[in-house]
């Protein structure tokens, strides 16, 4: 099939779960023998290579610069348009509306658009053309947000208030449009479906097995891990809830144990707030598997979020033993004991840590469990024959119009 696939930003590199998919399943679908023509709108420039990594599974790719994110016409719009303050970061791009209604005089199998809040500049064009298309939510939006408004001041609560208000209302109109809604877990889609008011298809989330199948984790190091893209607030919090809360409860009873903390984003001034040589401080790595194999312990301290977490997915892939809350496990078919384990306190995360930090083989077992699950129900081959049938069901409702007109 042709499809024209549409983001607010570019694949590669792999910084964050939203990347990672993206590029996995365009990967996946190339490899299938689809045809991709891919619409990024990236708030920095490509270079060579991120082309080179992205070239082989496109058969074009057309990238656009987002303008900056304190732009005049972002603060106005944050005031005074209709639409929420992240739609009025991705949209209101007239160059990216004309490039787009250019592309829409081809013919395509599957219009793709990632997010609702990128949305915004394509919706008049698809409305006129009366062109279906596909949209997938990796979250559901108007939920999530409140991981953002946190950290805004007291004096903005105005603000959040209206912001959430409109976010609810862009949220209903978006869904309502697309042919076809994706979600990655069955509890988004529930939700996802009754804003729309039309079944929601899921397509998980997954991980390259083959990628962590050599991966053995040192279960005696006493070390753990965490990874995460930082400009993602719940992964901020759950950093500083870690850091904050776990930590030295943890370290009264291992005060030995060290905790490894990487990702992309990283706030500059966090080693001087915790500054203690137990903890390690990484930037984004590109490959984890030298740190899996490294640790005992995938740590992940998930308070905010939705959907399912890849973080998490890869360290089971790896054979590491989680330890997180329900949120770090949304969306996956896992029992606490079996194929990780679960707090939702303080003192709870502290004590399952010290459980497993004191039995390692423990340990070994339920990283091993883990893994079986993901292998079994996440590999990246998974998800794509997933969108693939998503694909199909499209095509053939299109088709069937077109013989009827």
């Amino acid at each position: 099939m042709r499809i024209l696939w549409i983001l607010p930003y570019s694949p590669w590199p792999t910084s964050s779960g939203g990347k990672t998919r993206q590029y996995q399943l365009i990967r996946s679908l190339a490899q299938a023998g689809h045809r991709i023509t891919l619409l990024v709108q990236s708030k920095t420039p490509l270079g060579d290579q991120e082309r080179e990594a992205l070239s082989p599974w496109l058969e074009r790719l057309v990238v656009l610069p987002r303008r900056p994110l304190r732009s005049p016409v972002t603060l106005l719009a944050a005031l005074f348009a209709p639409y929420p303050l992240l739609v009025s970061i991705n949209g209101l791009a007239p160059r990216l509306q004309a490039v787009f209604s250019d592309l829409l005089q081809e013919r395509w199998d599957v219009i793709q658009i990632e997010h609702s809040y990128s949305f915004q500049p394509y919706e008049r064009l698809l409305r006129q053309s009366g062109q279906p298309f596909i949209l997938t939510e990796h979250n559901v939006e108007s939920e999530l947000g409140a991981a953002t408004y946190d950290r805004f001041p007291s004096w903005l609560r105005w603000f959040v208030r209206l912001d959430q208000w409109r976010y609810r209302r862009w949220e209903r109109r978006v869904l309502a449009q697309a042919q076809q809604v994706v979600s990655v877990t069955e509890a988004d889609a529930q939700v996802l479906s009754a804003l729309s008011r039309h079944p929601s298809q899921v397509v998980v989330n997954g991980v390259d097995c083959s990628h962590y199948a050599s991966v053995s984790p040192d279960y005696h190091s006493r070390r753990l891990l965490f990874i995460g893209n930082y400009e993602y607030p719940p992964n901020v919090d759950a950093v500083e809830w870690a850091l904050d809360a776990v930590m030295p409860l943890l370290w009264q009873q291992c005060p030995d144990v060290r905790f490894v903390i990487a990702g992309f984003a990283m706030p500059a001034h966090w080693p001087e707030r915790w500054n203690d040589p137990r903890i390690e401080w990484h930037g984004f790595v590109p490959d984890l598997r030298e740190l899996q194999r490294s640790v005992s312990i995938f740590f992940a301290p998930l308070r905010q979020g939705g959907g399912s977490k890849l973080k998490v997915l890869e360290a089971m892939a790896a054979a590491l033993p989680v330890v997180t809350t329900a949120q770090g496990v949304s969306g996956l078919a896992v029992s606490d004991g079996v194929h990780y384990r679960r707090g939702e306190d303080p003192h709870r995360l502290s004590a399952a840590l010290v459980s497993l930090l004191h039995a390692p083989s423990e340990a070994q077992a339920v990283g091993e469990a883990g893994r079986g699950y993901v292998v079994a129900e996440h590999d990246w081959s998974k998800a794509a024959r997933q969108l693939e049938q998503v694909y199909t069901t499209i095509k053939q409702e299109k088709d069937g119009i077109a013989a009827c007109v």
